[in-house]
């Protein structure tokens, strides 16, 4: 059975990634946008990735464009909207698409593994949120409304 180290990712530059090398970590990976209701969570996320990347948290952003065509622009716009609006350091990654025929490897496996409200494995909208703990398991998957300052227990626990 695939692990989510056997995938590999294209950065917000295109190098490519192998995801094991976030082994041993606890990474928060997330489905973002820059013309999004909420885009503000950009400031959440960075603010959990300051706190607790000492102790081992990766946050992982993944801009889509795939809801209300709200992440339009290129992964240079985007890394620029980024860094100027909300101060943002964690690592982000080229533009990709969560859901349809041309859904990114990595989201696949996540969406398998965490599947939503009633089995549903589609993701419904922006700033959906996967935790995946230091061993490499999809153990929570969150909604685009939840604040990433609500997470922090959840992350610690497994940090």
């Amino acid at each position: 059975m695939a692990s989510i180290y056997d995938f590999s990712v294209d950065d917000i530059h295109g190098k490519t990634v192998k995801m094991s090398a976030y082994r041993g970590k606890v990474l928060l990976i997330v489905n973002t946008a820059s013309k999004c209701g909420f885009t503000p969570q950009y400031k959440g996320l960075e603010a959990l990735y300051v706190k607790l990347r000492a102790r081992g948290l990766e946050v992982l952003g993944f801009p889509c464009n795939q809801f209300g065509a709200q992440e339009p622009g290129t992964e240079e716009e985007i890394e620029t909207f980024c860094e100027v609006n909300y101060g943002v350091t964690f690592p982000l990654f080229a533009k990709i698409d969560v859901n349809g025929a041309d859904t990114a490897p990595l989201y696949r496996y996540l969406k398998s593994e965490k599947p939503g409200l009633l089995g549903s494995e589609a993701i419904k909208w922006n700033f959906t949120k996967f935790l995946v703990d230091r061993d490499g398991n999809v153990v929570e998957r969150y909604a685009p409304n939840t604040e990433p300052e609500s997470l922090a227990g959840d992350i610690q626990k497994l940090l």
